[in-house]
């Protein structure tokens, strides 16, 4: 007898377009691939990373396994709806006594401008904000960056500062982009893609 498919269509973890789930070390040759997409790694890392194989990829992915917290991080990997690898997303500097996180993300190439990150990216604040009772998410990028400054905006972050040559890479000092985002100003989000969604299925 053949087990029924999956019932993702009320999974918390799913959107209309990814997916997310536990790391696992069959993810450790995505991950590598990953790594030789310098220019991309280099924003995401801040720097260049050194040379790595899909073994100690496997290594890196064992303590991130099973969505484990790893040095205070939590690491999903990202897939589409078909199961297809897609890239990855942390929750880190989760600060209980101040109510406080932060997120990191990243797409592979080959799945960019499809909006996975900012779906991915919504699905974790839910999971910040709504499960675990933060008050507040604080994110940074190199101003540079001007992928991850167009999905801090789309995401409803607000711009709270700049750290001036923060980040030293490609031989000179980068700015670093200081967003941050409330419980408030996110349920304010919520509400409104909740009632276009419903203004969509009523037409």
């Amino acid at each position: 007898m053949i087990a029924p498919a999956p019932g993702f269509s009320r999974y918390f973890w799913q959107g209309d377009r990814v997916r997310l789930r536990p790391f696992c070390l069959k993810d450790a040759e995505q991950s590598y691939m990953g790594s030789l997409d310098s220019p991309s790694r280099q924003l995401l890392e801040l720097g260049v990373e050194l040379p790595t194989t899909v073994a100690l990829q496997r290594v890196a992915l064992e303590g991130y396994a099973g969505c484990r917290a790893a040095d205070g991080v939590i690491v999903f990997a990202i897939e589409t709806l078909a199961g297809d690898p897609a890239g990855g997303i942390a929750l880190h500097s989760m600060d209980a006594k101040n109510g406080v996180f932060g997120l990191g993300v990243s797409v592979n190439s080959a799945h960019q401008r499809k909006g996975y990150a900012t779906e991915s990216a919504r699905i974790l604040l839910r999971y910040g904000f709504w499960e675990q009772r933060y008050q507040k998410c604080n994110s940074a990028c190199v101003h540079m960056n001007g992928a991850s400054m167009a999905l801090h905006r789309r995401l409803g972050f607000m711009e709270e500062g700049r750290r001036r040559r923060q980040v030293f890479m490609r031989g000179q000092y980068h700015d670093q982009i200081l967003w941050g985002m409330t419980r408030e100003e996110f349920d304010s989000l919520e509400r409104v893609g909740v009632a276009s969604s419903l203004a969509v299925a009523r037409h």
